[in-house]
This record gives structure tokens, sequence and C-alpha cells, in this order.
């Protein structure tokens, strides 16, 4: 990570948390998964870093970290040396362009002149120039001089009458001309390096308007296809900018939501294209005719070729697909969540697997491969919390129909459910030790209406023992001490209190003018630790509930993730500042920073055997960083200079 890209507030001296693995792929990024020239790595985005993925190391990633915001788009140039991406940022605020040196994975150019968002790039055939093109906000094409690192010259995109330009391509054996497409607009351009400038002239389409997603020459730079949200595909030629004719034939024959991402297949004479509705279609020369189509899960938001025969279709479900020109059968090669996660939990006693709940399903993944081991799904219903049973025979699970379910973490199959556990949401769970040979136990959940319950748990009943009423707002988190007499929960009404057990009484609160979002005890159990939305970290005496300590643990944002080691001498927390932080518990001060995350973080666990923190994000995006508590801290460390790729 560089000194640079650190957010304000935070020193460069801190130790960087390495990253070790990702699970994730931003699926809604045009063409962001890209096969390397080499056809070993592929590349693609995920948040606001650049994975790179070696075929023959599956679970080694290398990452190049430098945006400051989401990544917006990817390109690499024709020998496979340099690779760009654009990011978007905040209204008003100007998006970066970095380019990348792939063999050293350095940064070599940062270019900063669009505005708010970075719509799509495009490198010439000899990589002399870049062309890039800005969003809706800023509506600009900008050439790029990859030798001096500077602008050479831009333009307005479109024209006034017509709306947003979308996509860009280059020719493939001409550094001065390129092609773009947009909302009623398709131009070619060209490039005039002596004068500085760069003039477009529109390609006459006649009477068909149409909103053109995505576009790309082919290897002779004699026509160029254009795919369009009306779900045909235009075949334009390049010479003489005219309109030769669209495709598929038949109206009827159409592609559903539009084309978003086409490839070509020089060799089987045809066009692969991906559709809004999931289609991937091949489309053959030169009558532009289906003669394959498959159907995956997601809108196909590229296509990127393997090989001659093969090639990977990305989704917007971030599902990574590869599929033969021959037989088109598209099979799944990788997946991950592509909505926010909601909760993690490890088993008790084992690092290996992992759980996340999400908008859509719940998955458990090994900690090891990264692959996802089991998925369920209860349709239309979405997981808010989740914890394993400590033997882990069962993993439980809070809904938002007020129902707790637990599943067989093996088979996936539902093993009882508690109708009505809370009225709307359950939104926190915690389990105790069985305490007789029957193997019966409790559960203690909180929902969106401010109750925490017990459960008591049998062979064949679900009996509720108890509903203490205090708190007013939703319940964000329950911890149980190691005795099962006593649990803390933690509300959004700004309390936290600590349960008798026994008596299903009140022992102790705690008050802060907070949304409190996590509470844990210290593993002597004294004392407790809370976060929550005033940015602050509290330490508090379990037996009487007073305040000890707060440290300003964030500049700016809510504290949405805590978790504390075993041993007590260090905390994890993960916050709306898109940081994990590790903080020496008895000094209250900074140990390790971890930049990665692009969205707000919502959940942090430390893994059982104190090796590795997962954090997860409103992006679906899964982080596993190393964690060595012995490693060296602060000055001791040196500063990385420029870009480190871990």
């Amino acid at each position: 990570m560089s000194a640079a890209i650190l957010p304000a507030g935070i020193d460069a001296e801190f130790a960087p948390l390495q990253l070790e693995s990702i699970i994730g792929f931003s699926g809604s990024v045009p063409q962001g998964h890209i096969k390397h020239p080499n056809g070993i790595h592929t590349i693609y985005s995920l948040g606001s870093t650049v994975v790179i993925n070696d075929a023959r190391k599956p679970n080694q990633q290398e990452f190049l970290q430098g945006h400051t915001n989401a990544v917006s788009c990817l390109a690499i140039d024709k020998p496979g040396h340099l690779v760009a991406s654009g990011q978007v940022t905040h209204m008003g605020f100007q998006a970066d362009i970095l380019i990348w040196d792939f063999a050293a994975r350095t940064l070599l150019h940062r270019f900063s002149l669009h505005k708010v968002k970075v719509q799509a790039l495009a490198f010439s055939p000899q990589s002399l120039y870049l062309a890039s093109l800005g969003g809706e906000d800023d509506n600009s094409i900008i050439v790029w001089d990859l030798e001096k690192g500077a602008a050479i010259c831009g333009s307005p995109a479109s024209k006034d009458s017509s709306g947003a330009t979308l996509c860009l391509a280059y020719l493939n054996h001409d550094d001065h001309q390129f092609v773009t497409g947009g909302d009623g607009t398709l131009r070619v351009w060209e490039l005039n390096v002596a004068q500085r400038k760069v003039r477009p002239t529109d390609v006459v389409t006649g009477q068909i308007k149409r909103v053109v997603k995505c576009v790309v020459v082919d290897d002779k730079d004699e026509y160029m296809y254009c795919g369009t949200t009306t779900g045909d595909l235009l075949e334009c030629k390049v010479a003489n900018k005219l309109f030769k004719l669209s495709g598929p034939p038949k109206e009827k024959e159409r592609f559903g939501m539009g084309i978003v991402s086409l490839a070509l297949a020089p060799k089987h004479s045809s066009v692969i294209v991906g559709c809004g509705d999931g289609t991937i279609a091949a489309l053959k020369l030169p009558r532009l005719n289906i003669v394959k189509s498959a159907k995956v899960s997601g809108t196909v938001t590229s296509i990127t070729f393997d090989d001659d025969d093969h090639f990977y279709a990305g989704t917007a479900y971030s599902n990574i697909y590869h599929a033969s020109v021959a037989d088109f059968a598209p099979v799944m090669r990788s997946t991950c969540h592509y909505a926010p996660i909601n909760d993690i939990a490890f088993p008790e006693h084992s690092s290996d697997v992992f759980a996340t709940a999400s908008d859509t399903d719940i998955r458990i993944w090994s900690a090891q491969t990264s692959a996802e081991l089991l998925r369920i799904a209860v349709p239309n219903l979405e997981c808010k919390c989740m914890t394993f049973k400590k033997d882990g025979s069962s993993l439980i699970t809070g809904w938002n129909d007020g129902k707790i379910r637990a599943f067989g973490p093996q088979s996936g199959r539902l093993q009882y459910e508690i109708g009505d556990a809370h009225k709307g949401q359950v939104t926190a769970l915690a389990v105790t030790e069985s305490w007789n040979d029957a193997g019966e136990f409790r559960v203690i959940s909180g929902g969106a209406d401010g109750q925490v319950r017990v459960w008591r748990i049998t062979a064949t009943h679900r009996t509720l023992e108890e509903a203490m009423k205090e708190h007013k707002g939703t319940i964000t988190a329950i911890k149980i001490r190691k005795t099962d007499l006593e649990c803390v929960s933690s509300s959004s009404d700004g309390s936290c209190i600590v349960w008798d057990l026994m008596r299903y009484v009140r022992n102790q609160v705690l008050f802060a003018p907070s949304f409190f979002k996590a509470v844990c005890y210290y593993p002597d159990e004294s004392q407790l630790l809370t976060s929550g939305t005033d940015r602050k970290v509290g330490y508090w005496e379990a037996y009487d509930g007073s305040l000890i300590r707060e440290l300003e643990a964030s500049q700016s944002d809510a504290i949405n993730g805590l978790d504390i080691t075993a041993d007590g001498r260090h905390f994890v927390i993960g916050g709306s500042d898109k940081l994990v932080k590790i903080y020496l518990y008895e000094e209250g001060s900074v140990a390790f920073v971890g930049v990665g995350h692009s969205t707000d973080i919502t959940k942090v666990k430390i893994s059982p055997d104190q090796k590795h923190i997962v954090t997860v994000s409103a992006d679906g995006a899964i982080f596993t960083w190393a964690f060595d508590p012995n490693a060296k801290t602060g000055a001791a460390v040196k500063r990385s200079v420029g870009t480190r790729a871990f």
C-alpha cells in the first residue's frame, strides 16, 4: 500500500495488514473480467482493488491497490505489459486513471482529469496512447501519451443533442483511430498528435436510433459491431462510417434486456454476445443469425476469450462461467456474494470453514481454498444473523420473517425452525453449551422488536423460556459468558444490558449516545468492549457497568464490526470508513491497518486459530487478512514505497 492512499488521520507508520485472499468479483463492471494475453492470468476488479489471478495457482491472487474508490473499468494493452484501471468518485471530484506495469505489479502513472467517473478505457495497438471516456457527468474523451504520462488532447464525447457515451474501442492496426458508442451516438475519432486534436465523425445510421452499450472492432479494422439496449447487433463499416446491417434478422429473435457485452471469435467467424437477461449467444457472420445460445444466472457483463475455442463470461451476480464456442455449455468456475453480507460465523474450534449470510443466501466457504462448499437459500427471504452450535453440528440462523431456522452445515437440510421468534426480524443470535447428556442447550435471540428471548432446544422440542423486554431499539449483538449464566446484548437504542440467565433480570446497563453495533467480552470477562455509530470504542467494567475509557477509533464513520483475540492483547474493528484496524488492547493504539474494501465493512471476525481475520462488506466481498500478533508494528516497519502488491 502506498502511504499516499491512506485516508486522512491514518499515519503511514502503521504496519499494513497483509491481504491473503479475496472472495469476490465486481460483476457490475462492464468488461471487468479480462484474460491476459499470456494465457495464464486473468484480471478483474473487486471494489477498489484490481485482482490478478494465476490459473496455475488457484488460491494465490495478487492485488494492485491504489484506487480510493470502486474501480469502474479495466483495460489491458495488446502485448499485456500495461494494465489501466479507472474509478468512480464523489460528485465534484476528479476520478483517477491508474496505469500499472503488469510484470512488476507497480504503478506507473496516475491520470486525473475526468470528473466523477471513468466510463471506459482503451489502449492503442502499439501501446503509445490511452483513450479514456468520462461518465455522463463528465462526457469527455481524453487521449493520453503513455510515454510522457500526460494528456495530449480532449474533446466532448457527444453532441448536446444526444445522450451519454457509454463505450469505447480502439482500432487494431491504427494508433490514431478509435470508436465510441452511446445513447443516440456512434462515432469514429481521428487523433492528430501534431496538432493535438481529436476529431469525431458520426456514423450514418439513417432511421435507426439506438443506445449502444458495447462496441468491438474486427481484426482487419473493416467493421465494428455494436450491441444495443434494443437487443440487436449493428454492423457498421469503419472506413466510410456507414451502417451496414443489424442482426438477428428477425425482430422477434432480438435479445431480452439488450446486448451488454460482446467479443469476436475470428476462428469461428462469429460474434459472441452477452445479454441483460443472462443469454449468451453466437451470431454467425456475415448474416448475424443466431447459431447457438445458452442461459446463465445474471446479466452477462463481460466476455473474454481463454483461447481460440473457449471463453469466460462474467455476470452481474458475480458468477464467472467457462464455455466452448463449439458446444456452448457454460460451466460455473467461480461464484461469490453480490449483495451486502450481513453476518459471518466460524465454528467454535475450526478455522477451516466459515459461513456468510447475504441478502439472497447463506454460503459456507473453505478458508484454505476459498471455494464455496454449500449454498442455502430460502426464496424471497434474507438471513440477518447466524451462529454455529458449539459442537458444529448445526448452523442456526435468524431471518427477516421473524423465524429462527437451523440447517445441517454439510447437508444444508433444514433441521428445525422456530416460527414467530420475534416480531419483524431476528437480528442477533448466541448459543450456550449443552448441559446434559441429551444435548439440550439454549439459544438467545434478539430482534428488531427490542426483545431478548431465551429458547430451550431439545432433540424434539423448541420452547420459549423467557422474553426480556427492556431495550427500545433493534438488538444488534448478543454475547454469552463462558459460564452461560450471563449474557450481554447491544442495541440501537444506545444501551447495552447485561442479563442474568438464571433469574432473567437485568444485572447492569451501559448507556452511550450511540447506536451500538457490536459488543464483546474481554477474555477474562471482567470488561466489555462496545462500538457503534459514535465512532468510539468503549471499555466498560462488566461488574458495575461503569465506563473505563473511550477510544476515538474512527475519524469519520460508524464502527460496525468488532472482535477480540483469545489472549486479549489485540482487538480488530471495521466500519464505514472502509478500513480494518487492529488495536493493542492495553495501550489503546493502532498496530495494523488494512486497506482494500471499497464499501462499508459490515462484520469482522478473528479465526479460532488466531491466524486470520475475515472481513465482509456491503458489496459482497470477503477479505482474508494474515494476522501475526507478534509481528513488528509502528515505526519498526519501513514505509512501503509506491504501490505494493501483496
